[in-house]
């Protein structure tokens, strides 16, 4: 079973750093653990489309409407990071990001004609254990390239964890 301080662990021992026993304890490790997991996780999640993240939903419309320019507008799922794709009845499309918008997403809303919204999207979860093993890698990868030079004062380390953190990316 992993836990955020698994994953801190294994950033530190790319660096030979000493372990963390929480990311609240009184050590420098653990305060640079501690200040950069979270964006370090979010930054991951969104850079790919990870299977062990993807959710899919129903919207339900919300009573506003835009002023211009779409029909329906619905609220984003909280745990929503990313959109990958909207699906609708209204004319029987679906919509990928890369195939043509018939959608917008400003701040936490999708604008769109649809009268009926199934969405996926790369969600925003906080267990490690529901996250496959190249993505727990993958953000040892990045912490360990972040905090490199912090922890170790070693350029040369520091260049050698960014090229391992891109080659888990493109591994993924």
């Amino acid at each position: 079973m992993a836990s955020e301080v698994d994953i801190c662990n294994s950033a530190l021992n790319m660096l030979g750093a000493n372990n963390i026993i929480s990311l609240t304890e009184d050590s420098k490790n653990a305060r640079l653990m501690n200040q950069r997991y979270t964006s370090v996780r979010d930054s991951i999640f969104r850079s790919h489309s990870w299977n062990c993240l993807i959710k899919r939903v129903q919207l339900s419309a919300d009573t506003e409407t835009p002023t211009h320019e779409y029909a329906k507008q619905y609220t984003l799922p909280s745990d929503s990071l990313r959109v990958l794709k909207i699906g609708g009845h209204h004319n029987g499309s679906s919509s990928d990001l890369d195939a043509g918008q018939k959608f917008k997403i400003e701040g936490r809303k999708l604008l769109t004609d649809e009268t009926t919204v199934f969405l996926s999207y790369i969600a925003k979860i906080t267990d490690p254990n529901e996250y496959d093993t190249l993505l727990i890698e993958t953000i040892s990868a990045k912490l360990a390239s972040e905090l490199c030079y912090s922890i170790t004062a070693s350029t040369s380390l520091a260049g050698q964890m960014i090229q391992l953190y891109d080659e888990k990316l493109r591994e993924a």
